[in-house]
């Protein structure tokens, strides 16, 4: 029995999603994803003012007559949500936490696959694969995936970003578009996520709060990290304190960026704390001007 809470929450993510893909967002989204190549349709014979790169050879030799290959644009595409649900997504400090946030976002792009009538799959993971839904066609398929982003009890604390890109590059037998959201505390991934990329579209989703880039002036606080457990007490009214912690939050992010564009990884950074559609039409037409 799914409690009524998170049905309310399904019901808000579907609403929100309604109404950001029927406000364009569909038709940005059909533009630039459009499928990964051309499909083998039929041989026929040879017309005049047929392009004799086509030929089909071996078909014109057997027969005594030329004949050409005919192919079809690939229009259906398959899209994976690759979303780190460990502990540290738990925290968020505006209207919703981070894997909130994770999952919106996902359902925002999926519901924009469905109705290209695409495929849409879903890897949750940790430290571990926790779960993989195939990639399936449908809206009643996208909402089970929201169902099960909003359900996930976190069962670990720690994340493996390169463990679940390995998973991905052996499950996914066609090329697909990935998306990887993650806070992506952890950095030892780059390796892997170049070697993924090659085969397949990967983008990057960094899922941020804003007090993880600036910390406020309230006095003694108690923070524990998530991932390890481990307590410690800061004094947020120093200004040097505050400084530093500014300083390594903006240097980590960049350097996210840095190692992401070295690698040819396009990135769409969301926070909690800002609508997140604009940036993504921006993506869009990002991508489009380059395709």
């Amino acid at each position: 029995m799914i409690p009524e809470e998170l049905v309310q929450k399904i019901r808000q993510i579907q609403i929100f999603t309604s109404r950001a893909v029927d406000a364009g967002f569909a038709g940005q989204y059909e533009s630039v994803f459009k499928g990964m190549g051309m499909t083998f349709e039929e041989v026929r014979e040879y017309m005049p003012g047929d392009d004799i790169r086509t030929i089909d050879w071996n078909v014109t030799a057997r027969t005594g007559k030329p004949y050409i290959k005919r192919f079809t644009e690939e229009r259906e595409m398959t899209a994976l949500f690759a979303v780190d649900l460990s502990a540290s997504g738990q925290f968020g400090t505006v209207n919703k936490t981070k894997n909130e946030l994770a999952a919106e976002f996902c359902a925002v792009l999926a519901f924009a696959a469905a109705k290209n009538n695409d495929k849409v799959g879903l890897l949750i993971f940790t430290d571990d694969i926790e779960l993989f839904i195939p990639p399936q066609k449908g809206s009643r398929h996208v909402l089970r995936l929201i169902r099960e982003l909003l359900y996930f009890k976190m069962p670990r604390r720690r994340t493996d970003i390169p463990l679940a890109l390995d998973y991905i590059g052996r499950i996914l037998r066609r090329r697909a578009t990935v998306f990887l959201v993650s806070d992506f505390i952890e950095s030892d991934f780059k390796k892997p996520l170049s070697l993924l990329n090659r085969r397949h579209d990967v983008i990057a989703v960094p899922v941020r709060d804003r007090l993880e880039m600036a910390m406020p002036s309230v006095g003694l606080v108690e923070f524990q990290d998530a991932e390890t457990g481990e307590m410690v007490l800061i004094d947020t009214s120093s200004g040097r304190f505050r400084s530093r912690y500014d300083i390594a939050g903006r240097r980590s992010f960049d350097q996210l960026k840095g190692t992401l564009r070295s690698i040819k990884v396009d990135c769409i950074p969301i926070s909690t704390d800002r609508p997140y559609i604009h940036d993504v039409i921006q993506f869009f037409h990002m991508r489009h001007r380059r395709y």
